[in-house]
């Protein structure tokens, strides 16, 4: 049997089936999962948010989808990740939440644009579903979500560190869940050094030198460039030969970004597109679409203080966001930014900010890089941590 072909690329895996009956059953399943997550007083590691190795899962997801198509997927995927803590240097194991295992299955599906009509479903589905999240969590009723899911991700000690610590003030879900941080509670790294770069996000982590590594070690999906990425050529010129920071939330994580170094904003551009997946398995993995690229984001340009170089901030939505929006009014061109300022929020949902730097612009922290390029996992990080320094 020849090896499948994608892009030219011979690839060592064999490509997903694409069936109607496999589309049906996963879109079946994201449906079902959004439903019950209706149910106000379920925590939500019960339905939308449970581990995807428990007995549970696998017993519901089998009832749905294709006997073939949900062991195909077991074998293919690990169905969670390491990420290192570097505080502690512990390696820690995140499972997969189940609503990203049956995103993966749709990946698939996204990925084979050849078929239109598996393609134009796929990104359809997951738009009226996370729109349909986002409606749900912006509704008063949605308070009672609140409550089950800091108790479900063990979220109490982090409470007092928010600018509002009780939970039975905010009005909606949505509310809670991009709730505000104290500036105290994130000081900056090295605060008197310009030319030091910090975390945007607390968040799982990867540090690339220069895109070449970053697609050989970790962004694996076809169709990543600088220019799709950042949705305009000559932007992307100003960052050929750079560097990357890769920073992905998890939904339990807060879900603010904050500029990694301070600057003045040249330049907001908003870019539409899909809701897939960013968990590492669907970025690592080969021959699906490259999700940075497809998926919905804005891109802030900042000039940098200390060395008036280009800074781009790439604020991705993922499945099940419903929006990214900028605060502050930090969004206005020629506004002044310092780093560890928030710029921006996601409501609910998975995310990531990457940040692009020029050529020269920062040495990454050897340890960050080791652990993406070396041991190919993402470091636990919080925002204010340094990421490198202009050397």
């Amino acid at each position: 049997m020849m090896e499948p072909i994608v892009d030219d690329k011979v690839l060592d895996y064999e490509p997903h089936p694409l069936t109607d009956a496999g589309f049906t059953a996963s879109a079946g399943a994201l449906e079902e999962l959004t439903r019950r997550a209706e149910n106000h007083n379920q925590p939500p590691t019960s339905h939308i948010h449970g581990s995807s190795t428990s007995v549970e899962s696998h017993t519901w997801l089998s009832k749905i989808l294709p006997a073939g198509t949900i062991e195909s997927v077991e074998n293919k995927f690990h169905l969670g990740n390491y990420v290192l803590d570097r505080q502690t240097g512990e390696k820690i194991w995140e499972a997969m939440s189940i609503y990203v295992r049956v995103g993966m299955h749709l990946l698939y599906y996204g990925s084979a644009q050849e078929n239109a009509l598996h393609w134009k479903r796929t990104l359809q589905l997951l738009q009226s579903q996370s729109e349909k999240m986002g409606m749900e969590y912006d509704s008063p009723e949605s308070k009672q979500h609140i409550n089950p899911f800091i108790k479900s991700f063990q979220l109490e000690p982090t409470l007092f560190e928010m600018v509002e610590p009780d939970p039975n003030a905010y009005p909606t879900f949505n509310a809670f869940f991009a709730r505000e941080i104290k500036e105290s509670a994130r000081p900056i790294a090295e605060p008197e050094n310009d030319l030091a770069t910090s975390s945007p996000a607390d968040c799982r982590l990867t540090a690339f030198p220069s895109v070449d590594l970053a697609t050989k070690y970790w962004i694996k999906g076809y169709g990543f460039t600088l220019e799709r990425l950042l949705g305009s050529p000559e932007l992307a010129a100003q960052f050929n030969g750079g560097s990357l920071v890769i920073a992905r939330l998890a939904p339990q994580d807060y879900h603010r970004w904050h500029a990694p170094v301070s600057g003045t904003v040249r330049g907001i551009k908003d870019i539409p597109g899909a809701y897939y997946t960013v968990n590492p398995q669907a970025i690592n993995e080969p021959g699906t679409l490259d999700v940075f690229c497809e998926n919905k984001r804005s891109v802030m340009t900042l000039e940098r203080s200390a060395t008036g170089s280009p800074v781009a901030i790439v604020a991705v939505g993922a499945m099940l966001v419903g929006s990214i929006k900028y605060v502050g009014g930090v969004d206005t061109v020629g506004t002044q930014v310092r780093r560890g300022q928030c710029l921006g929020a996601f409501y609910y949902g998975g995310s990531t900010v990457i940040v692009v730097y020029p050529p020269g612009e920062v040495a990454l922290d050897d340890d960050l890089v080791k652990n993406s390029v070396e041991h190919n996992m993402e470091t636990y990080m919080k925002v204010g941590w340094r990421t490198g320094v202009k050397a």
